[in-house]
């Protein structure tokens, strides 16, 4: 019998667009969850949802390892959690409802129960978890297997009110008691790696893109302000690794799994004033280069952090351009200006450095003369990569509260490619996913003349994007018929 089963309910099965690009990885923040109960002598076991066909192979887990207790333990370092996709709430309820018939007592973490707590109480959940939540998950598992440990409680109290700092019991009525974030997280274990079936995750990645790519997050948090940005977990909080402790991090999972790429999943990398630098240097010392993507701000990019990030092995940097409009990026509080973009677009690539952008169109205000600055600004920079998305109100955000009001019975889109206007925008569902359509076409077969031109394309692999381009003024005649029939409904 395992004293914790740890899952967590993103299935890439269940989404579509990322099953088709097949770039998996763990679950980071569960993975840091067993380490903190495994070093407690806790005995842990892991479901890995990220690979499992459906919500069988998670029964079949209860059955096999027995749980006294089973964790449902959303990976807050993964973007895609933190959107509460449907498909995906619908997977932890059916995950809840099985442990329950197992007969462990259900416990739940992460961005989208955070949010939506009383739904899965209401489902079976026995608590929720509140808050950044390694330290209160061990204070509850200790609780809950070793009562003579838990700290002393009013006579009569049942174990479901104790008073643990971050828990949310089945029934409680009292508030919570909030939990301190962790400080030093240069003293946080190094995620439970050896639980993730490696071998699995090499072959896919080898099979599909030539390379074997890791996780990993130097940071936890944000402190900026982007008023579309939800931040259940942490807050405005924010808390960075020493450059150490996470090279020390990367030269034990080059030993324990041979990666050939990094992805730093951190919402900002290298925030700190000198991380970066620091970072290289100590990579350089080690000769420990390897290729990595991360994601930074545009107005943190100068000469210097582009050169630091070339000299640590950096191949990828995304950026939040979001617009292409100082309007809409006012107005999303972003702090950052479109010059910016230009600016480290520019800084990186003089690097050496690949730049990929995320775009958000339909944010309240953006009219049709702002999607064409959007537009423009892509054709001008021609990034490396970039993803499209439509402005997303989640809760416990400025721009939630702006649109509830207009918010239907659903909330949430079922799956990333969704990309429906829960809320009242400038224009239709169909209008955004025909620019989402357009843009892409137009700026695939732009990339790929522009690399044919440079030698970089062979022009049997240029043929298609380009070609494909023919129907760019068919696609741009459906976007003007869609655009002007939503002014006359």
């Amino acid at each position: 019998m395992t004293d914790v089963l740890l899952g967590q309910s993103y299935y890439l099965r269940f989404d579509p667009k990322l099953w088709d690009a097949m770039q998996p990885y763990p679950p980071l923040g569960t993975l840091y969850a067993a380490s903190y109960l495994r070093a407690q002598g806790y005995g842990v076991a892991l479901f890995d949802a990220m690979l499992a066909d459906s919500t069988g192979e998670w029964r079949a887990a209860l059955e096999r390892h027995v749980p006294a207790i089973a964790v449902i333990y959303e990976d807050s370092f993964n973007y895609l959690s933190k959107m509460c996709l449907l498909k995906m709430r619908q997977a932890a309820f059916q995950m809840i409802e099985a442990a329950r018939r197992a007969g462990a007592t259900v416990v739940v973490s992460g961005s989208d129960a955070t949010d939506h707590r009383d739904e899965y109480i209401a489902r079976g959940a026995d608590y929720i978890l509140v808050g950044e939540a390694e330290l209160t998950l061990l204070e509850l598992v200790t609780a809950l297997l070793r009562p003579c440990e838990r700290p002393r409680q009013s006579s009569g109290q049942p174990p479901r009110q104790m008073s643990i700092p971050g828990v949310l019991a089945a029934g409680q009525r009292d508030p919570i008691v909030p939990r301190p974030f962790i400080r030093d997280l240069d003293a946080v274990p190094f995620p439970a790696w050896d639980l993730v079936d490696l071998p699995r995750y090499r072959e896919i990645w080898l099979d599909r893109h030539g390379y074997f790519s890791v996780n990993m997050a130097t940071t936890r948090g944000c402190p900026y302000h982007c008023n579309w940005c939800s931040k259940p977990i942490y807050g405005q909080r924010y808390q960075s690794r020493s450059p150490a402790n996470v090279v020390a991090e990367i030269r034990w999972l080059k030993h324990l799994a041979a990666p050939d790429h990094f992805w730093f999943a951190d919402d900002i990398f290298g925030l700190k004033p000198g991380w970066i630098e620091e970072f290289a240097a100590l990579i350089e010392q080690q000769g420990l280069q390897t290729p990595f993507k991360c994601l930074l701000r545009t107005d943190l990019v100068d000469e210097g952090v582009a050169s630091a990030l070339k000299r640590a092995g950096c191949r990828t940097v995304w950026v939040g351009a979001e617009s292409g409009s100082q309007k809409i990026l006012d107005a999303m509080e972003k702090g950052a200006r479109v010059a910016d973009t230009y600016r480290a677009t520019r800084q990186l690539r003089e690097a050496g450095i690949e730049v990929g952008y995320f775009l958000q169109f339909g944010y309240p205000g953006e009219a049709w003369t702002e999607i064409q600055d959007t537009i423009r600004m892509v054709r001008e920079c021609l990034p490396d990569d970039i993803g499209i998305s439509v402005a997303y109100p989640l809760p416990g955000t400025k721009f939630y509260d702006r649109v509830r009001a207009e918010l239907g019975r659903r909330q949430n889109w079922e799956d990333s490619n969704d990309l429906a206007m829960l809320y009242q925008g400038s224009f239709p569902t169909s209008f955004y996913r025909q620019l989402h359509r357009t843009l892409h076409r137009e700026y695939r077969a732009r990339r790929a003349w522009r690399q044919l031109r440079e030698g970089r394309l062979s022009l049997a692999r240029a043929a298609r994007p380009v070609a494909r381009a023919v129907t760019l003024p068919i696609d741009y005649a459906r976007l003007t018929l869609l655009r002007r029939s939503s002014r006359t409904t």
